[in-house]
């Protein structure tokens, strides 16, 4: 009679339940493991009969008998470590060294062959998952257990081993229940402040709009005029998370393995800083089974790309579709999945190789270097970013002025947040455009939203109408000028789109690369 218990695996950015069936028949000794497994599963059978003989139970190959292990759906192909306690469980099951029922039950993790378990990846979206099938129990490592408690209507129970998980089962010592784990604000952390950043006014001005609408921004300059500074502080103005961005977060950083040991779920938002030699596959995600890259880690947050003009002229225009469509379709002969790519992005350049080009130091660049650099940003690209910044160099008097008028960035994150909860309000209604969830900044409207939320008086049509022609704005740069001036208004508090709101928007299109 075939035993059958439950674990779950990674598929993408979900959870998908793998029932763990098990036969046992007489015979010559043989044990295999079927229903599309990797090598690390297929390995699983060694490390399973370590932890079974060192448990004081007797190991599968101390019998002459065939043992089958059927993990299903069988088309689904098994990767990773996280089936071993359910086989070892389905085993000791099967051969009447252990009693218990498993209905309703579901358990992950890696054994190290002295029965010890070790954490695993993306215990959160499992968790998710089995909460969802219904089922009432889960049983994960110890280090896990408090990020599965994230997820409500399912019970957790952690161990450190395989020996307690046994025990529990069979009633002879119970193992506590995990307390969910709640979900606060974060304190106060260590960011630069915009206080620290001297002159740079009509930078900080666009960063504080990007943060508001969370539209894409790119600051151009000489090198060390504070671009890379200005990121930074970017961080310190952000909203914080709401609960349910930050499971979706959290989710994504455990599947990659990007989760702090000491972190059970992330309270601020992403900032997310790969170099400028990070190739194609790192940035979009991918590989054979594809894994999220550092798009979708940055989903919620932030992706600073310092030396923008630097990065492969592939990895470029890679941007374009999580840019318009927020999402990245990474398709491969195995498998195609969809990563949520929702983020700002923040860009930096110089203005040509050397640097120097529209600064007070000679640009020693040639005129074909020059086009030749500007070029790797694509028109598509261009028309794609919403604020162009200008950072150039400041007198050196400002820099040892400390009674300059500064604005502490505790006091831009107030105007920030009030905008966002604008927004928030604005949309809680439900987006209008057919298929698509609710949204949540004027970044992510559609025409159709446009026409709902952003209507312009007469005066502020011509004066559009009359920039789109002089500037020759193409339809999506015409969309992203008024999303731009409702954020503006937002910041302001007004309820209505106004002249002036366009007028600063529009200021921030580039009318050519520098």
């Amino acid at each position: 009679m075939a035993i059958k218990l439950h674990s779950a695996e990674v598929v993408g950015l979900s959870g998908q339940i793998v029932d763990v069936e098990i036969d046992l028949s007489p015979g010559l000794f043989s044990f295999a493991i079927v229903g599309l497994a990797d090598k690390s599963v297929a390995e699983s059978k060694e490390r399973i009969s370590a932890a079974i003989k060192n448990l004081g139970a007797r190991s599968p190959q101390k019998k002459n008998q065939r043992v089958i292990i059927s993990l299903a759906p069988a088309d689904l192909k098994k990767e990773g470590p996280v089936f071993d306690l359910a086989i070892a469980l389905s085993y000791l099951l099967a051969s009447k060294q252990a009693e218990f029922n498993p209905k309703e039950k579901i358990f992950l993790g890696e054994l190290a062959l002295d029965g010890s378990l070790r954490p695993i990846k993306g215990v959160l979206a499992l968790a998710e998952k089995a909460s969802e099938k219904g089922f009432s129990e889960i049983f994960v490592p110890t280090g896990n257990g408090a990020e599965a408690a994230l997820i409500d209507n399912i019970k957790v129970y952690e161990a450190d081993s395989l020996e307690k998980i046994v025990e529990h089962l069979e009633g002879k010592s119970l193992l506590a229940e995990v307390p969910k784990t709640k979900f606060g604000n974060s304190e106060e952390l260590n960011f630069l402040d915009f206080y620290d950043v001297r002159g740079q006014e009509s930078a900080k001005r666009g960063l504080e709009i990007a943060a508001a609408g969370s539209h894409n921004a790119l600051m151009i300059g000489p090198p060390g005029t504070g671009k890379t500074m200005l990121a930074r502080a970017f961080a310190s103005i952000l909203p914080p998370l709401s609960k349910k961005e930050a499971l979706e977060v959290t989710k994504i950083h455990s599947i990659a393995g990007a989760l702090k040991s000491d972190e059970e779920i992330i309270k601020t938002r992403p900032f997310r800083n790969p170099h400028h030699t990070s190739s194609y596959v790192s940035l979009v995600g991918g590989g054979t089974y594809p894994k999220p890259g550092e798009i979708t880690l940055a989903h919620r947050g932030v992706l600073f790309l310092d030396e923008f003009a630097e990065f492969e002229k592939r990895v470029i225009e890679s941007l374009r579709q999580p840019l318009e469509d927020k999402v990245i379709t990474v398709s491969r002969a195995k498998a195609t999945l969809n990563f949520p790519a929702q983020i700002t992005m923040l860009l930096a350049m110089n203005p040509c190789p050397c640097g120097n080009l529209g600064s007070n130091k000679s640009c020693v660049c040639n005129s074909s270097s020059i086009a030749r650099y500007q070029r790797k940003i694509s028109g598509p690209i261009i028309d794609r970013i919403d604020l162009w910044l200008g950072v150039y160099g400041i007198d050196h008097k400002k820099l040892e002025d400390d009674d300059s008028p500064r604005e502490t960035s505790k006091n831009i994150a107030k105007r920030v947040f009030a905008a966002r909860e604008i927004q928030k309000k604005r949309f809680s209604d439900g987006n209008p455009s057919a298929g698509r969830a609710g949204i949540l900044t004027n970044s992510e409207m559609s025409v159709r939203d446009i026409k709902k939320y952003c209507a312009l008086d007469t005066e502020s049509k011509s004066v559009l109408q009359a920039a789109a022609t002089r500037l020759d704005l193409s339809p999506r740069s015409y969309h992203r000028v008024i999303k731009l001036s409702r954020t503006i208004a937002d910041l302001a508090g007004e309820r209505n789109i106004k002249k002036d709101h366009l007028l600063e928007a529009l200021q921030y299109r580039p009318k050519q690369l520098v």
